[in-house]
């Protein structure tokens, strides 16, 4: 069995280099990704599972990176759950079903993956099998919360509050909502390990706007069910919430394997808080991407010297890779990473 660095570095074991890979690393920023676009609308590349292969593919062919990412959304296990979902390019995702009543959430139901995402499971099987010995895959899916707030808002927010209402003022309801998404979110991680996935992210995007009493009440408690209920047959279990300095203290209590950081918090500091019994993940900040790539380098290196106080750690940005990135300054950054990131 190929013994993959990213998977070594995600289990605390010694390897030749830091590992590297980059959050959205299949995206807008390729120009191979957009001429796949002319041809076809976002939710049909997700759902099209030789496309969501290729598309996951362009990114390891013109990086080098030492891992994958299944090429999908967060949101398509909402979809499944009932919710209708929309993608505009201006807007962002738009979803079609409001959230206010109890009667609202026993609408939704816990889909079966196998039934109502089937090219996910098929997506992840034949990238199996294009990327045998070469790099591992990581599967994901939103974290309860964050998907929550996709749905109770309708779509992205700048101040959530529909969702702190929803939270605050009927309790009972949220926490109900919160009870479907989780057993939602564990079926579709479970089917995707099933299928094939070799670690699994688990995307928190939205709770770094709860105060650290609010995310221990009222996401916490879900994500932590998640990683429970997961089937993990060694499959490491990777955590990122962005906007998350002040809530690090909370999370490092989850029984995740990796605790990826965004650029918000310098990553000595993470380690510190987090401790020896995780790997870290991150966390330079994307926009140092539109530098020229000898300041590339610079930014490199201090993320990698930082990291060093980590039991492990694993190199990716503070975020997802922002559309206006030249693909060359991407990656000058990962072999800025393969060339100072050596193990003695």
């Amino acid at each position: 069995m190929t013994e993959y660095r990213f998977l070594k570095a995600c289990r605390r074991e010694p390897v030749d280099r830091t590992p590297v890979w980059i959050m959205r690393q299949a995206g807008r920023y390729l120009p191979e990704y957009r001429k796949l676009r002319e041809a076809h609308d976002f939710l049909t590349l997700c759902k099209t599972p030789d496309l969501a292969a290729e598309v996951t593919i362009q990114p390891v062919e013109r990086l080098f990176v030492d891992a994958a990412i299944l090429f999908s959304d967060i949101l398509i296990p909402v979809e499944a759950m009932g919710v209708p979902l929309e993608f505009h390019e201006q807007k962002g995702p738009l979803l079609g079903k409001q959230i206010r009543g109890r009667q609202d959430v026993d609408s939704l139901k816990v889909p079966d993956p196998e039934e109502s995402t089937p090219f996910v499971m098929e997506a992840i099987r034949i990238l199996r099998r294009a990327f045998e010995g070469k790099v591992p895959l990581i599967g994901f899916s939103g974290a309860p919360f964050t998907l929550a707030s996709y749905i109770v808002e309708g779509g992205t927010s700048k101040n959530f509050i529909q969702l702190k209402t929803l939270m605050y003022k009927a309790p009972q309801v949220f926490h109900a909502l919160m009870d479907k998404i989780t057993r939602t979110v564990i079926s579709y991680l479970n089917a995707q390990i099933a299928a094939g996935a070799q670690a699994v992210q688990i995307f928190d995007t939205w709770a770094g706007i709860l105060t650290r009493s609010d995310y221990e009440e009222y996401a916490l408690p879900y994500t932590r069910r998640v990683v429970a209920g997961l089937t993990r047959q060694g499959v490491p279990v990777i955590h990122f919430a962005n906007n998350c300095a002040t809530l690090l203290p909370s999370i490092r209590t989850l029984p995740v394997d990796v605790i990826a950081v965004d650029w918000r918090i310098p990553l000595d500091e993470a380690a510190t808080i987090v401790g020896p019994d995780k790997a870290l993940q991150g966390n330079m900040d994307p926009t140092m991407l539109f530098h020229p790539p000898e300041k590339i380098f610079e930014c490199v290196r201090d993320v990698l010297h930082r990291g060093e106080k980590a039991s492990s750690h694993i190199f990716n940005l503070g975020h997802g890779i922002l559309p206006p990135t030249d693909p060359e300054n991407a990656v000058a950054m990962v072999e800025a990473v393969r060339s100072l990131g050596r193990k003695p």
